[in-house]
């Protein structure tokens, strides 16, 4: 069990969800000072001052609606950018579908370790422009990754803030650092548009758009593993979704793409796809379901593929030449996003 000192420098996320959420911290709250004799009688005053202390804390939280904004993002120090993380409940984790970890070729990925973050990195630009409505795109992780080092490794602030457009990128936490693609929480009926009110919530007490904003389009970005929350969201989310973009993520969950491709036809869907990250098989079979489906949609080679294309074509399969950990770097995201209908240009 943790000390009251312990309790009392806690961050203030620890201090009302615990450390990594850990329970042991939780009881800080219940923890009863002895008072056997008189020479404690000082240091149960002294705990109950900090006990109130901490509870005055975690009062001001708990009316912040669980929120919690940390503006220190030094792997995401992009010029014309601001970056901030939350930390929702509506994310992935915890969930009871990694209550005890996850065994993946014979290693365990405990919960503290890998099933217990809530955090959302939120990128917006500077001069963004939101006033009734706010276009988002979120954008999933694959496997043995987290939204911060997703974010540097992959450039997706530094395209997203090149592309210019008004609205705002938002990475979601999942599995942390672990091989799995389970999406937990958000997995469930209505759990991502509880994520999408919270990261407003965030952007109004960060004073980036009025307290009147609502979400407009919404975008969904993803590599690899990110194929199966991204699907379930299209799924049971609660909110529609205008726009996916699989970079070598095509693993599973077809049916579900197409099902939405089919529901309405001003949905896009964009897959890229290599010969070695193991989703070129799945991609042809889902090529075949489209063209067999007498859906419209257009196949690619990347070298040959020019902006006008991405246009033109709500349904496009482009065939790259590049490895899996690549595909989204070198401009591809920017890309996609200059050149959609949904995004308004700043």
């Amino acid at each position: 069990m943790p000390t009251w000192f312990e309790c009392l420098t806690m961050t203030p996320y620890a201090i009302f969800f615990g450390e990594n959420s850990s329970s042991e911290h939780l009881w800080c709250y219940h923890q009863k000072a002895p008072v056997s004799n008189a020479k404690n009688v000082r240091a149960h005053n002294e705990l109950i001052f900090r006990k109130k202390t901490i509870a005055m804390r975690s009062a001001f939280f708990i009316f912040a609606s669980f929120l919690f904004i940390t503006t220190n993002s030094a792997a995401q120090n992009i010029p014309g950018a601001v970056t901030f993380h939350i930390y929702s409940p509506h994310t992935s984790f915890p969930d009871t579908g990694r209550a005890k970890g996850h065994l993946y070729d014979s290693v365990l990925y405990t919960v503290n370790e890998h099933y217990r973050d809530s955090t959302v990195l939120i990128i917006a630009p500077k001069n963004l422009d939101a006033k009734k409505k706010l276009d988002m795109i979120f954008w999933f992780h694959g496997w043995r990754n987290n939204v911060d080092t997703a974010a540097a490794f992959y450039e997706l602030t530094k395209q997203f803030i090149a592309s210019k457009r008004s609205a705002v990128l938002v990475l979601a936490e999942t599995a942390r650092n672990a091989p799995d693609s389970y999406g937990g929480k958000l997995e469930n009926p209505g759990d991502f548009k509880a994520l999408v009110a919270d990261v407003l919530q965030g952007l109004k007490a960060q004073k980036l758009i009025p307290q009147n904003c609502a979400s407009g389009h919404i975008l969904l970005g993803g590599h690899s593993g990110a194929y199966r929350v991204m699907a379930r969201i299209i799924k049971n989310g609660g909110m529609a979704i205008d726009e996916t973009m699989l970079f070598d993520a095509l693993y599973a969950e077809t049916d579900i793409f197409m099902d939405w491709i089919k529901a309405d036809a001003g949905h896009r869907f964009i897959n890229l796809y290599t010969d070695h990250g193991g989703t070129e098989d799945e991609t042809k079979a889902m090529e075949k379901m489209v063209d067999e489906a007498g859906i419209n949609n257009f196949k690619v080679e990347e070298t040959a593929l020019v902006p006008a294309q991405l246009n033109a074509h709500p349904i496009i399969f482009i065939h790259s030449l590049k490895q899996h950990n690549d595909i989204v770097n070198q401009d591809n995201f920017r890309l996609m996003l200059e050149n959609e209908p949904f995004l308004r240009k700043l």
